[in-house]
């Protein structure tokens, strides 16, 4: 909620006086000028129009860059900062557990030998995707503390939409202005938040079909995951944008979307998602280099 100070009835509206410095990241981040537009007076219906998004996202952006100031201003930490960190504690033990069991149930039948000479390559295979897995989510974990710590730092690059989606499984065609269409992002980090959007995308109940499309939605490129399904179960829906929330091995969910965010955050953009009875979409937007 933005509470609005009224004036005195016998000066000029009061305003916030915006202290002029170094304003190259502000101009490089929507979500930064959005945020200082609010904060100098403007409206949130006025400020949402013009940068193409819902206004609670607005709301969401100003109370976010209060909290933090007032975090780095007192020296203190936010008040959910040591129940994050526990949560997520849980879910990464659970997401190496798995790879971690396989890889040392493999090894241990090579070591005692009871992996017969045929079995040997497709064993050998099977240990080297569970530590492939297990690798992934170190990275992961690696990325996430550098992304709270504001350590993340992209290095962005023309690339085209085609690129990035090479490789994910399952997805073969992009729709809207297609796979040319160019954005300018980091590779790397980027390629991994369109895997976990399109993972997210898969969750139960199954979608009866999954597609990628892409389109620019001035100031923004929006990539979507559209799902023709039943619903997703609200908490489930929830847990995804959650930092951390446990996987109960019924729901699937472990660090689920979290770690796309801060990626997709980091690149200046934000991601959502949006439901009804039939269908689904999941998505990211981030600011349209022309």
């Amino acid at each position: 909620m933005v509470v609005e100070q009224s004036a005195p009835s016998d000066g000029p509206a009061w305003r916030p006086r915006l202290v002029e410095g170094d304003g190259e990241a502000a101009e490089q981040d929507p979500r930064v000028r959005a945020v200082l537009d609010v904060l100098g007076g403007q409206s949130v219906p006025g400020v949402a129009a013009r940068w193409a998004v819902d206004p609670a996202l607005v709301h969401r952006w100003v109370a976010a860059f209060v909290e933090a100031g007032t975090a780095q201003v007192t020296n203190r930490p936010t008040a959910d900062a040591a129940q994050q960190r526990d949560r997520f504690l849980a879910a990464f033990a659970h997401e190496l557990r798995t790879p971690l069991t396989t890889a040392q149930g493999w090894v241990a039948m090579l070591r005692e030998g009871d992996v017969p000479p045929a079995a040997a390559e497709r064993t050998t295979e099977r240990l080297h995707a569970s530590l492939e897995r297990l690798a992934e989510r170190v990275i992961d974990v690696e990325l996430l503390a550098a992304a709270s710590l504001g350590l993340l730092r992209p290095e962005p690059r023309r690339v085209t939409v085609g690129e990035l989606v090479a490789g994910i499984n399952g997805l073969d065609d992009v729709g809207g202005q297609g796979p040319h269409l160019e954005v300018v992002v980091d590779p790397e980090l980027f390629r991994r938040a369109l895997r976990d959007l399109w993972s997210a995308g898969l969750s139960e109940p199954r979608p009866r079909s999954l597609r990628l499309e892409v389109d620019v939605v001035a100031p923004w490129v929006e990539l979507r995951v559209m799902r023709d399904a039943d619903p997703i179960d609200i908490e489930v829906l929830r847990a995804l944008f959650e930092p951390f929330d446990l996987n109960d091995d019924r729901t699937g969910v472990t660090i689920g979307l979290y770690l796309a965010r801060a990626l997709v955050v980091a690149h200046g953009g934000t991601l959502g998602a949006d439901q009804d009875d039939t269908s689904a979409v999941l998505w990211i937007r981030i600011p349209h280099h022309t």
